[in-house]
């Protein structure tokens, strides 16, 4: 019985660090990221519509792309505060990308502009900052749709790793980006 037992919690123990030793192997396995499209093929602007859990790439009043996104974790209204686990409203730019970030590729949301530090400074509260449009956390790539099941970032868009591809080769650096609350 108490070998069992043993076993048991020997198990529970492993199962974490293993878990966390394959994310750090796979971290460092990025492979190189997709060439940019045509310039026009790229979109022109983003439109995120959050109740609707959508995300459109838009070039002119044509939708060249149309993703499912999973949010932050409370994705209920507008972020103000660092650690709050919401995903931003308003009117941002995609400002620079980060080919070897902790989720399969990444863009940068210019999130907190300066009506949103101000807000946050006047609160005495940090906005948070590092808000992107990624893929699957490195190594998780294999849950692909499933993630959707649950809105479970800090605040960032998520998409599955070959949607990630798709969109980092056609959203330039200086893109807007429009993220829609519930009106």
């Amino acid at each position: 019985m108490r070998r069992r037992l043993f076993g048991a919690i020997l198990l529970l123990a492993a199962i974490p660090i293993a878990a966390a030793a394959y994310t750090r192997a796979m971290r460092a396995a990025h492979g190189t990221p997709p060439a940019m499209a045509a310039t026009a093929a790229q979109a022109d602007r983003i439109v995120v519509d959050k109740p609707a859990r959508l995300m459109r790439l838009m070039r002119g009043d044509q939708v060249i792309g149309s993703y499912a996104i999973s949010l932050g974790a409370a994705p209920q209204g507008h972020k103000t505060r660092e650690g709050d686990e919401k995903t931003p409203e308003g009117n941002y730019v995609i400002d620079w990308r980060n080919p070897r970030s902790a989720a399969h590729l990444s863009l940068h949301i210019s999130y907190p502009n300066a009506a949103d530090s101000n807000a946050a400074a006047t609160r005495g509260e940090s906005p948070g900052d590092n808000i992107m449009i990624h893929g699957l956390l490195n190594g998780w790539g294999w849950l692909g749709a499933l993630h959707r099941v649950r809105d479970w970032t800090d605040g960032c868009i998520a998409v599955t790793n070959a949607e990630m591809q798709e969109i980092w080769s056609l959203v330039p650096d200086g893109t807007p980006i429009e993220i829609r609350g519930a009106t």
